[in-house]
């Protein structure tokens, strides 16, 4: 894994107080969606539930679960995890099956979340962080492991078990994430170009086959192409981001002064959520976001190529990417530059399942930085 991975050298203090930085960007950027959620939720809410507060209130919830996850995160020792990858992998890929059972609840024509008491889940949010710290673990017990062709099959297989259950759901929208987050652990981890070759090139091919065998898949690339050709059909939901978008102009139309929140953009509070942003706060509030989410990035980078150990290293990479990597999506799904898709932007979409899921990842992350070097 090159000079990464060269934990130990002396000269080095530890440190010992985390990356308090990285904590406070985290909780900044969960406190903004909060705001955000209420604004792009309240008029709905008011309308389907009489409580303009119902969705937020939910999504508060939601958030100090969250912030009890990330204080279990950051103070219990991340290295336990180490012996528990393959374990969390089998829970994970069990999880996703479950969907398929009578727990798993329908919605939208898919099946991505289990009924589990008085709660729903989501098992592919869960994936992401079992599946980080499964690569983490079977990596820093041999880091040779990524050399070797062999080596990296396991990592790959387990990708690719969570990959085929998600897209049975549908979702590829998650499951080109995960191929993203296996890509990057894989090149982190120090594995050869033409072996990343040998991988990349079967899913580039692969991805139009996906799209090939869904209809709605189709419709939501045609929409991508030309949406004003069906105004009111496929083309909706991007036209409305777009409106919203345009509306912001430099500087927004205030916040809480949205007016595609009033039922004309669905999933205003969840997937579109940054349309509503960029429409209140304009191109101004929406670099200042995106900053923040690449500062966060950077933090995590940092924390990574700073950690004194393999199963640290890896587990910061894979926190760290998969971050950057779903709001990449989201933003370029939301902008228009990508076909649309569902997906969450990480810390500020309504979604608790993926709320708590990031905030128990940054958790450990910030964990990491503990025991990371100066």
């Amino acid at each position: 894994m090159g000079k990464l991975l060269n934990f130990k050298k002396y000269g080095y203090k530890e440190k010992r107080s985390g990356d308090k930085l990285l904590l406070f960007s985290v909780i900044l950027l969960s406190l903004i969606g909060l705001v955000f959620v209420y604004s792009a939720s309240n008029y709905s809410s008011e309308a389907t539930y009489g409580n303009k507060f119902y969705v937020a209130e939910k999504h508060l919830v939601g958030l100090l679960i969250g912030a009890v996850c990330m204080i279990f995160g950051a103070v219990f020792d991340y290295r336990k995890y180490k012996k528990t990858g393959v374990i969390l992998l089998a829970l994970s890929i069990v999880m996703l099956l479950l969907v398929f059972t009578p727990l798993g609840v329908e919605n939208y024509g898919a099946r991505r979340w289990i009924k589990l008491a008085v709660i729903t889940v989501q098992p592919s949010e869960i994936a992401k962080i079992c599946y980080i710290i499964f690569c983490a673990s079977y990596f820093s017990k041999n880091p040779g492991r990524a050399k070797k062709f062999t080596g990296i099959l396991p990592i790959i297989l387990a990708g690719g078990a969570i990959c085929v259950c998600i897209i049975l759901e549908p979702n590829m929208s998650i499951t080109m994430c995960f191929g993203m987050l296996m890509l990057a652990i894989l090149f982190g981890a120090g594995v050869k170009i033409k072996h990343m070759a040998l991988i990349i090139i079967p899913i580039v091919l692969l991805v139009p086959v996906l799209i090939i065998m869904e209809p709605y898949r189709l419709n939501r690339l045609s929409a991508f192409l030309n949406p004003w050709a069906s105004p009111k059909g496929e083309g909706y939901q991007l036209l409305q981001s777009l409106y919203a978008l345009g509306s912001g102009g430099w500087f927004g139309v205030g916040l809480f002064n949205s007016r595609q929140k009033f039922k004309f953009l669905p999933f205003s509070e969840s997937d579109f959520i940054l349309a509503v942003i960029g429409e209140e706060v304009g191109f101004v509030g929406l670099v200042l976001l995106f900053s923040l989410i690449v500062f966060i990035f950077y933090r995590g980078i940092r924390i990574a190529a700073r950690s004194n150990n393999a199963f640290g290293y890896i587990l910061a990479l894979g926190i760290s990417s998969i971050f950057i990597i779903q709001s990449l999506v989201n933003i370029l799904v939301v902008t228009g530059s990508i076909p649309p898709t569902g997906l969450p932007l990480p810390l500020v979409s309504a979604g608790n399942t993926s709320l708590s899921v990031f905030m128990f990842s940054f958790g450990v992350l910030y964990n990491v930085s503990k025991d990371s070097t100066t």
